[in-house]
């Protein structure tokens, strides 16, 4: 029976080296799977939604050993009305991830947008008080993180709360006018009492400017003063072609890893454009001088990456590849953008090739 022994072993190493993050052979075995390359470094991620984690199947178990719902956690899908949660979306891209060994980061439990109205009012339609507030905010915290325990293993806990306006400090948005920072400071709290082994992240777009990202170091520092469980902040890094610079991530990496925090790339795209509001539209093919561009930022932010690996610990792309891209109509409608590392045809670009090869 020895024999037998030997191909049951044999089977069961090819089934677990197929999951997550192939090996280089499994697939077009010129190109080097993304998370192997960087398995010595940090996760690879991608943000996905039921449909995509079916159409990239083979493109995410080969390069990606993370995934990010897109919306399928956040609150107006997740909990649209009081008494209503609707997991089977999200269930969906928690089985896919662990059935492939594919870590699972969570979106979001506190944001200003897609929350429903329900949550800052009374019967009569007027804002809540902040006790009613933070109690629907507890409970909806304990079931949804809670739900997933075990299976997420961080969450971005609040999204997008400092205010980009240079003399206000956070958002001006119901959450906080009813709430205060006392909102960021429970999230925190109750999710940490939900799954003790989870990693708590702030997250933000824009963190590189130095404007914003001092806010976001002050929020940060407040809470770990007061001893809440925060583990990490998430910058997004919706880039354009031309900002922000190398050293300006540099700077950001080292500013909140000061404090004792994780740091990771959480949402990231190169624009093929230089302004959000750029009237170009290279529909069919973008000019050549672009890809090169953008090869060249990519390379250069990897460079940034890899040099601060002790305090990075994952980067997530914000999609798969450039065919469906939340960029494409936004903000200029109609208007098609090729903000990732994959091609039309799902094919690596130039910048793929600027970041494995190094």
């Amino acid at each position: 029976m020895k024999w037998l022994k030997v191909v049951l072993l044999i089977l069961i190493l090819s089934i677990s080296t197929s999951l997550g993050c192939k090996e280089e052979g499994s697939m077009n075995t010129e190109i080097p799977s993304l998370c192997q390359v960087y398995k010595d470094y940090f996760l690879i991620g991608a943000a996905v939604n039921p449909q995509t984690i079916i159409f990239y199947d083979e493109l995410l178990k080969k390069h990606f050993n993370s995934v990010t719902p897109e919306n399928q956690m956040k609150w107006e899908l997740i909990h649209p009305m009081a008494q209503t949660y609707r997991f089977a979306p999200a269930d969906s891209i928690v089985d896919f991830a662990l059935e492939n060994n594919i870590k699972v980061r969570g979106h979001t439990l506190v944001w200003h947008q897609q929350t429903p109205e329900w949550v800052f009012r009374d019967d009569n339609g007027k804002n809540v008080d902040k006790n009613t507030l933070l109690k629907r905010l507890e409970e909806h915290i304990k079931n949804v993180v809670g739900h997933y325990k075990g299976k997420v293993y961080a969450w971005d806990v609040v999204n997008e709360a400092i205010s980009d306006n240079p003399s206000e400090f956070l958002r001006d948005a119901l959450w906080y006018k009813i709430g205060g920072e006392e909102v960021i400071e429970k999230a925190f709290i109750w999710a940490h009492e939900a799954d003790p082994n989870a990693l708590l992240f702030y997250n933000d777009y824009n963190l590189e400017d130095p404007v914003k990202r001092d806010k976001a170091y002050q929020l940060v520092k407040r809470l770990k003063d007061k001893g809440i469980p925060i583990h990490g902040v998430g910058i997004q890094a919706h880039w354009l072609l031309n900002w922000p610079t190398p050293k300006m991530l540099e700077d950001a990496i080292k500013k909140f890893a000061s404090l004792g925090v994780q740091v990771q790339i959480t949402e990231f795209d190169i624009s093929i454009y230089t302004d959000r509001n750029e009237n170009a539209n290279f529909s069919k093919n973008p000019p050549e001088d672009r890809i090169e561009k953008q090869a060249q930022a990519y390379k250069e932010a990897f460079e940034v990456l890899r040099r601060n690996k002790d305090y990075v610990t994952g980067v997530t792309f914000w999609g798969v590849a450039d065919d469906i891209t939340w960029l494409d109509s936004w903000p200029v409608r109609g208007r098609k953008d090729y903000p990732l590392l994959f091609d039309m045809n799902h094919n690596p670009k130039k910048a793929f090739w600027e970041v494995v090869n190094f």
